[in-house]
């Protein structure tokens, strides 16, 4: 295995570790118990990442990768039907959701005052909205985005309604089932956004 193969999986492991210690314990978590966890020293650790919020950045990255959400978006894109693209990239979403939700609630809840957790969720994010702005341009390209909206108040609309947040309030809160909250906010997306479900 060259160098390069065997420091990006070195790099993977550390961060499907630190994951799972951050799934289990909340985002506050040190260097040292990220490298014990990891099983490497602290010094790789700051040799690979530079700093904890490079690391909190690599990390929620890694979790796309990891879970593929970008294959399940790539998948829904292509699809040519508008209704059937829009439903493709829901479903792809509200799958990946539940598998980053114990990571993701926390980086949500320290935001506020923890700018390394704030500068890793706004990465995601930017990406995410950037998404869902391709997925609402194909619609209307298609002639199928329903009057009053424009493709980035449709992405923005969507980004919002299927975050991680309204999923909680609906599973965790609420105690939807999985497949309750799903069903739902694809509905509704589809009600709002598609000119054909008017």
């Amino acid at each position: 295995m060259s160098k390069e193969k065997k420091s990006a999986r070195t790099k993977s492991e550390i961060l499907d570790a630190v994951w799972e210690l951050m799934a289990e314990r909340g985002s506050v978590v040190s260097m040292t118990e990220i490298a014990a966890v990891a099983g490497v020293t602290r010094q790789l650790i700051h040799h690979y990442f530079g700093s904890r919020g490079a690391l909190l950045t690599a990390l929620v990255r890694r979790a796309d990768e990891r879970f593929e959400i970008w294959e399940g978006f790539d998948a829904g894109l292509k699809l040519m039907d508008p209704a059937d693209r829009l439903r493709a990239c829901l479903t792809a979403w509200l799958a990946f959701v539940p598998k980053i939700h114990p990571v993701a609630t926390d980086l949500i809840r320290m935001r506020a005052t923890d700018p390394d957790a704030e500068a890793a969720w706004t990465d995601r994010m930017r990406e995410l909205r950037a998404f869902f702005a391709t997925l609402t341009k194909s619609i209307q390209r298609d002639g199928a985005l329903a009057d009053g909206w424009t493709a980035r108040k449709a992405a923005e609309y969507l980004w919002a309604s299927c975050s991680v947040q309204s999923w909680n309030l609906l599973v965790g809160e609420c105690g939807w089932s999985q497949a309750e909250a799903e069903k739902a906010i694809q509905a509704a997306a589809a009600r709002a956004l598609l000119r054909s479900h008017r």
